[in-house]
């Protein structure tokens, strides 16, 4: 099982500088005003620190009626990746775009609510990047999107260069839910919804390479253990902190509107 690492001080390795420098608390910078930002100050988590059984999920799509390369569609990926989400789903970035230790927002359509929560880009180079979930995400744990060339199905093994072989988009998630409220909700649907979401994401991509090609799934359960040590970060569920923020947004307009009574 591959997890990520980081460079160390006493070994420092050639791509330090595609890594985020290591954080206590999350910063959040430049955002647009429509964003909610429910992630600024808290901690980064991987799957060691969540509460459900870990997953780890691939979902790939094989361009093999497009040419492109891997460096390029990453390029693109980076570029597009939130126009690239299901309708009603938002990404926020802030100007620099993807790249190691920004912060981004995320908007997610959850049935009648939006549910706020973020990542921080943990590592991101020419053919790759990582995204790490925040406190109070769905699930703890890391996201790995990718590209690389395989050899087309079916292509003899003689076969050589681009007539041979073919780009892969791929999205790797390694992770557990949060906290008992999140792991109830990945089994009512939210594992089937995620599957959902990264394949049209993957369909999406494709199509603007004007490929049709189908994503491919693959799933396996690492550690069928729950961590009920952990069961006490239901306390930063994002569900439970959207709902509070949707559920105050008349009390801020309050503040705002008397804030312009007074400068006024």
């Amino acid at each position: 099982m591959n997890t990520p690492s980081g460079p160390s001080q006493e070994n420092p390795r050639r791509d330090a500088a595609n890594w985020a420098q290591p954080v206590q608390k999350l910063q959040v910078q430049g955002m647009p005003a429509e964003a909610p930002n429910l992630v600024d100050g808290r901690r980064l988590v991987g799957p060691l620190q969540g509460f459900g059984k870990m997953w780890q999920k691939t979902y790939r799509v094989r361009l093999e009626d497009a040419s492109v390369t891997p460096p390029a569609l990453i390029e693109t990926w980076k570029a597009n990746f939130s126009s690239l989400w299901p309708r009603g789903n938002r990404f926020y970035t802030p100007l620099t775009g993807i790249a190691p230790g920004e912060v981004a927002l995320i908007s997610l359509a959850a049935g009648p609510m939006k549910l706020s929560t973020g990542v921080m880009v943990l590592y991101a180079d020419a053919e790759s990047f990582t995204l790490m979930t925040p406190q109070g995400h769905m699930f703890a744990g890391w996201i790995t999107f990718s590209a690389f060339d395989a050899p087309k199905e079916g292509a003899s093994q003689e076969g050589e260069g681009a007539e041979a072989a073919c780009c892969v988009a791929q999205v790797q998630v390694l992770m557990r839910a949060q906290d008992p409220l999140s792991e109830i909700g990945l089994a009512l649907g939210g594992h089937k919804a995620e599957d959902r979401f990264w394949s049209s994401t993957l369909r999406a991509l494709a199509a603007r390479f004007d490929s049709e090609a189908e994503p491919e799934i693959q799933i396996a359960c690492v550690d069928p253990r729950r961590r009920w040590t952990e069961a006490k970060n239901v306390w930063h569920n994002a569900g439970i902190r959207s709902g509070l923020y949707v559920a105050g947004a008349p009390l801020r307009w309050l503040r705002r509107s008397g804030k312009r009574d007074d400068a006024g």
